[in-house]
């Protein structure tokens, strides 16, 4: 067998180069065998093995509900799981003067995803609120705010838009120049001007 001779000063080049060495071939084994990394999504196992529980869909984040008849708002509302059909006419402005207090729904009722909440008036009116317009110009951010389709955030950047500006010429702006959804916009159209 032939014996390997080194150029002189390669012992010291080993000396230091072999520790780092060592180091990186450690680590490399490490990530190769070392434990699997556990999943942050990964649901845990069902108690008693139920397979189907573990595969069930993920709940929907709300509840998508009509408030019609006589309130200040009608329209459609997103709302929490859990509420009460009080809660939705409360969001969808309350109820206007000509509510019939003797046919009103089940105030205590729980929402479910779909529902209508109808309102009825009294015998002899139309039961529809006469909508007050909310000048885009003129509203604070709190009156901005509570309009169907709008939300605190664009409330907030109505009034600096506004500010900065010096104010809207249409409510299309509230979407071409402030980004609303044209969703919320074709609800929120019906209760703001300039």
């Amino acid at each position: 067998m032939p014996h390997v001779r080194l150029a002189p000063g390669w012992g010291r080049i080993l000396l230091f180069a072999l520790p780092p060495l060592l180091a990186v071939a450690v680590l490399i084994a490490l990530v190769a065998f070392g434990p699997a990394p556990v999943s942050a999504t990964a649901a845990p196992a069902p108690a008693g093995g139920d397979a189907e529980a573990a595969i069930a869909a993920p709940a929907t984040p709300g509840l998508l509900v009509h408030v019609s008849g006589a309130v200040a708002y009608p329209g459609l509302y997103r709302m929490t799981r859990g509420d009460r059909i009080y809660a939705a006419i409360a969001a969808a402005g309350g109820l206007t003067a000509d509510a019939d207090p003797e046919r009103m729904p089940n105030l205590a009722g729980l929402l479910r995803d779909g529902e209508q909440v109808k309102v009825p008036a009294l015998k002899g009116t139309t039961g529809r609120a006469t909508r007050v317009l909310v000048d885009l110009n003129a509203a604070t951010e709190e009156q901005l705010a509570a309009v169907p389709g709008f939300t605190p955030d664009l409330a907030a950047e109505a009034i600096r838009y506004r500010t900065n500006f010096g104010g809207f010429q249409r409510t299309s702006e509230l979407v071409t120049v402030l980004g609303m959804d044209p969703a919320a916009f074709a609800i929120a159209r019906k209760y703001v001007r300039v």
